[in-house]
């Protein structure tokens, strides 16, 4: 029996490792990290660190959540809302007050009028499809064109001075007197005639039909006297009209030619401002302007009396 057993297995000086003084002295050293973590081999971290989420992503939390509203927010919001109804009744107050001084311009006569005409330099009022009636409104379209037609009669009159000016030397005098007739025309037509009209067709103003009339009498008068053309002013080349034009036949065929298409445009704004002038009498007497029309000048000429 003890020859087939001569050793233990379990003796602890020939089986347990750490029974050597060595051995054990090393993994003392270990435990410590001198073997599981040497410096020799370098540590990689392979596991990268997650994204932070957003707080509120859409998720119920984010739902869920509440605000904090302050305290003094709600006295913020009620002191605005105040300060917004002040300023709109003030702004209720200034419209009112602009509508009333508006009505009182307009019982008084005062036309506020902004500058519209010509369309690229707007130096004058005029909107006959606002401020002119609808029933009158084509007669004024009528008296407009009459209006256009002595603008261009005036500025062909230009044109056809300078080309005889061009022709012949000696005749600057002509030209000087077109340059007048273009700079007083333009002007004095449209203050002296067609504005009045439209006044009176716009406040119905019976003095105002008065002053067209005068006004308007002389307008034909100059322009029958520009489509003849009698020889008054330097042999009445000033003027382009008929007599002149027959003149310059025999000395200049291409200046006679602009002579004669300024006698018919002469004689076409005559025809268009006696038509004009017809029709607009016979709405003065047919609206009874021309009754109190007489009865304001009587009632004047009683008070100059007085």
């Amino acid at each position: 029996m003890a020859g087939r057993y001569d050793s233990n297995p379990f003796d602890e000086d020939d089986v347990n490792p750490f029974s050597d003084p060595v051995v054990r002295s090393q993994a003392q050293k270990s435990s410590y990290g001198g073997g599981f973590y040497d410096k020799s081999v370098p540590q990689v971290n392979t596991i990268s660190p997650l994204p932070h989420e957003p707080v509120f992503s859409g998720s119920t939390a984010a739902k869920d959540a509440t605000v904090d509203i302050p305290l003094g927010g709600a006295k913020e919001l009620k002191k605005k809302e105040n300060e917004l109804k002040a300023k709109e009744e003030e702004l209720r107050k200034k419209e009112q007050e602009l509508k009333r001084r508006e009505e009182a311009a307009a019982k008084a006569g005062i036309l506020i009028e902004d500058k519209n005409w010509p369309p690229f330099i707007p130096i004058l009022h005029h909107d006959i499809a606002r401020d002119i009636p609808s029933h009158t409104q084509q007669l004024q379209y009528q008296a407009y064109g009459s209006w256009l037609g002595i603008l261009l009669c005036l500025f062909w009159n230009f044109i056809c001075t300078t080309v005889a000016w061009i022709a012949g030397p000696g005749d600057v005098q002509i030209w000087l007197l077109g340059v007048i007739f273009v700079l007083a025309g333009y002007p004095l037509s449209y203050f002296l005639w067609y504005r009045p009209l439209y006044r009176a067709m716009r406040s119905d103003s019976a003095l105002k039909f008065g002053w067209f009339f005068i006004f308007y009498c002389l307008h034909i008068g100059f322009v029958v006297l520009a489509a003849i053309a009698p020889p008054i002013f330097f042999r009445g080349k000033s003027l382009a009209g008929l007599w002149p034009a027959l003149s310059l036949f025999g000395e200049n065929a291409l200046v006679a030619i602009f002579y004669v298409v300024g006698f018919v445009l002469f004689t076409l704004e005559a025809l268009l401002s006696i038509w004009v002038l017809k029709e607009v009498y016979d709405y003065f007497r047919g609206s009874g302007k021309a009754a109190q029309l007489r009865r304001e000048a009587a009632a004047g000429a009683f008070r100059a009396a007085i």
